[in-house]
């Protein structure tokens, strides 16, 4: 194992054994840096499609499935699961398709009950799909070149940035949207981390994240920036059931959603060659071929998991590859501690209601540079070999539309409403493209032997 000093170093290795105290507080970290990311889409969804008396039950399924999903991803049984910290979270990709899914049951005259078995109808078929492009990574490998993937993994990065940002100036529709006091909390908390991170003790880059968060709650408190949000009325002990909206099926409202989770599949292999990096795994060879394959499997029996006990679709959250790069921890046995917290976060929604009472600004301060972590990522994959004029095309191509896109969506504003969902995001058609135009675009060096052969043989 490598010394916490050195730099490029990790403090706890992949396989390494780690006690239970630094367990804790590095499964914490994750916890506390995606557990608002878990239940922000359910509460969006059922507060869109009028189901308020289930929000309560869908954040407990939700949080109580990503941890199901992230145990499975660390513990790695019979080839399921990447062995990594994966940690699975609600996946936003499926907003869209999922509202306009839900907005048409309704308009039907569907009741809640009948809205949610649709859509935990349509989720469970559509949680096939990865699973069925985990058995056939090799050829996918092909076309997902370090280029196409540190593309990916670049513009997840960017696309987190803003979600931090927003927190950091008070979180939408905050009235005091880009006060001094809430830029104030976003950088005492970023400050505090930074110090921490920095420091020779092994202890404090393990509470760096926690210690600033801590921080930063304190002074909202003090200046008076941590007014009480209202407590979601719920039992204190709430036990799963399978399908307990029924079960629903229509072709049409599944084809999006199908769309949606090959697309998914993309950034997930994304963020997984990002974890294994940051882990200091190797990105060539069986063994990386074993995880992404282990990894989408993974996601994809989580997003079953999801539909079953009526939660929404899981991905592996980039931003946790932040924290691992910040705590110096890649241990997997932190992913399953990580697992037995939001499982019971979930069973017990007490502790959750409570840490919905972090301020925005002082998560988005916390979370910038795990974000800013995930693009150093993207671009060190993205620069693994040298980039010549082909590959230099490939990236601008991406980056400038899909963040182009991204930034001025009403680009796509005369397409239907299905179009702008799938690609009015900088992940998905700069992704796509990125893809395309590795497969389209001929390499130079394979055409340079390729005419050096022919005129061989002549």
């Amino acid at each position: 194992m490598s010394h916490p000093e050195d730099e490029k170093g990790l403090l706890y290795g992949l396989d390494a054994r780690i006690g239970p105290a630094p367990a804790f507080f590095a499964a914490l970290q994750h916890v506390l840096a995606s557990v608002v990311g878990i239940i922000t889409p359910p509460l969006i969804i059922g507060s869109v499609l009028g189901l308020q008396a289930w929000i309560p039950y869908l954040i407990s399924m939700s949080l109580l499935v990503s941890g199901l999903g992230t145990f499975l991803q660390a513990r790695r049984f019979c080839g399921i699961g990447a062995g990594m910290i994966c940690l699975q979270g609600t996946s936003f990709a499926f907003l869209g398709v999922i509202l306009s899914a839900g907005m048409t049951v309704k308009a039907q005259g569907g009741s809640p009950q009948a809205i949610l078995a649709m859509i935990f109808g349509c989720n469970l078929v559509a949680a096939l799909i990865p699973m069925l492009i985990s058995r056939c990574i090799t050829p996918l490998r092909k076309v997902l070149t370090p280029v196409v993937t540190g593309t990916v993994i670049t513009l997840i990065g960017i696309s987190l940035i803003k979600v931090s940002i927003t927190d950091w100036a008070g979180g939408h529709n905050a009235r005091d949207f880009g006060a001094p006091g809430n830029l104030a909390l976003g950088a005492l908390t970023l400050l505090v981390i930074i110090v921490l991170n920095r420091s020779h003790s092994r202890w404090a880059r393990l509470v760096a994240v926690v210690a600033g968060i801590g921080a930063g709650c304190i002074a909202a408190a003090l200046s008076g920036h941590l007014p009480l949000k209202p407590m979601a009325e719920t039992h204190w002990l709430v036990l799963p059931s399978l399908l307990h909206f029924g079960f629903d099926f229509s072709w049409t409202l599944f084809v999006p959603i199908a769309l949606v989770s090959v697309i998914c599949v993309i950034e997930a292999v994304g963020d997984l060659t990002a974890n294994c990096l940051i882990s200091r795994q190797p990105l060539e060879g069986d063994g990386f071929q074993r995880r992404l394959q282990g990894g989408i499997l993974a996601d994809g029996l989580s997003c079953l998991l999801a539909a079953l006990f009526s939660a929404f679709p899981n991905t592996t959250f980039a931003q946790n590859n932040g924290v691992i790069q910040m705590t110096g921890v890649a241990s997997r046995y932190v992913g399953m501690v990580i697992g037995l917290m939001l499982v019971l976060l979930g069973i017990f929604p007490l502790v959750g209601n409570l840490l919905q009472q972090i301020p925005p600004p002082v998560l988005g301060g916390a979370t910038l540079v795990m974000f800013g972590s995930v693009v150093a990522a993207g671009i060190r994959v993205m620069t693994q070999a040298p980039l010549g004029r082909r590959e230099m095309l490939i990236v601008a191509v991406s980056f400038g539309i899909g963040l182009g896109v991204e930034a001025v969506p009403d680009v796509l504003k005369q397409f239907p409403p299905l179009v702008s969902n799938l690609f009015g995001h900088a992940v998905t058609t700069g992704g796509i493209l990125a893809m395309l135009l590795n497969v389209v675009l001929p390499n130079e060096a394979k055409t340079v032997a390729a005419v050096g052969a022919i005129e061989e043989s002549n």
